[in-house]
């Protein structure tokens, strides 16, 4: 299927801006315009590409579309650069799906050493963030799957060190006659989301037990600590985000003896390996930096 080039922009302008008049004013075009081209595009491919919401959002064809336009921005920055040698790449978009926890530690020093791109990012959880790599959503992601995806490279990255968590006061509630199976069945949790499985394994590596504690659930890792430090739950949180909290005492570890790392890898499409190169290096630098090593 062929798909005008310019149809695509107007739908990346849509996405990327939340609106038809945000588009128009990106493309030096009528809001008339952007709306006949959208239709057009729609048509075209013989389906719905964005939810006409405030702001304007994407429907799961129209998702993978703009990703494709994505990669069409990204071979072609390419393709200029080799051809040129000399004219500086335009800020070209990457959409990436990333764990918020990364996020929230040492992914952005990473993206921030590469000014010449614009980052779109996903967040999903690690352990299922390749499936918007897989459906063609997303460029490349960071994700707990160590063998490549079809079509895909992959390189590790590191280990992001977690710890069980909680308040004094919660610990005092819940956890007086210690952390076990028993007062970990009762215990309210945090969890990020319904794929964050991060404290049932460390229930199961710090007890045997395989349990389902009933959870809070709080899609935020700022959040996700706060929310500890007020004593709704016990949870799992990046180590990095936890020093001061431990040093004021405002934060206790369920098990100081008992840390959890979770393995990182890149995996991106290997269509665009050259053109994705800056952002491998800028990704192994971080990781080199913020994780630890998975050798270890």
């Amino acid at each position: 299927m062929s798909l005008p080039p310019d149809h695509l922009a107007t739908l990346s302008a849509i996405l990327q801006t939340g609106s038809f008049e945000g588009a128009a004013q990106v493309l030096g075009l009528t809001q008339s315009a952007i709306s006949q081209r959208l239709k057009a595009l729609e048509a075209r491919v013989g389906a719905q590409l964005v939810h006409r919401t405030t702001p304007c959002t994407a429907t799961p064809v129209g998702q993978r579309l703009a990703a494709h336009a994505d990669q069409i921005a990204l071979l072609e920055t390419r393709l200029r650069e080799d051809l040129t040698g000399l004219a500086p790449a335009p800020q070209t978009r990457l959409r990436l799906a990333v764990n918020a926890d990364s996020l929230a530690t040492w992914l952005p020093a990473a993206l921030a050493s590469l000014p010449g791109h614009l980052f779109d990012l996903v967040i999903d959880d690690q352990d299922v963030s390749h499936d918007r790599l897989l459906r063609g959503e997303v460029l490349g992601a960071l994700t707990t799957r160590a063998s490549p995806l079809p079509g895909c490279d992959v390189t590790p990255l590191g280990a992001l060190r977690y710890q069980a968590i909680a308040s004094p006061e919660f610990m005092a509630r819940n956890f007086a006659d210690g952390v076990t199976s028993d007062s970990l069945a009762t215990a309210p949790m945090l969890q990020f989301n319904m794929n964050d499985q991060l404290q049932h394994r460390w229930i199961t590596q710090a007890t045997g037990a395989t349990l389902s504690p009933p959870c809070h659930r709080l899609p935020s890792s700022e959040g996700f600590v706060t929310a500890a430090r007020l004593g709704m739950g016990w949870g799992m949180a990046p180590e990095a985000l936890l020093q001061d909290d431990l040093a004021r005492g405002t934060l206790c570890l369920l098990r100081a003896d008992c840390p959890f790392d979770t393995p990182l890898y890149w995996q991106w499409t290997r269509l665009l390996d050259k053109a994705l190169a800056p952002l491998t290096r800028a990704l192994r630098r971080g990781a080199r930096l913020g994780l630890r090593d998975l050798t270890k």
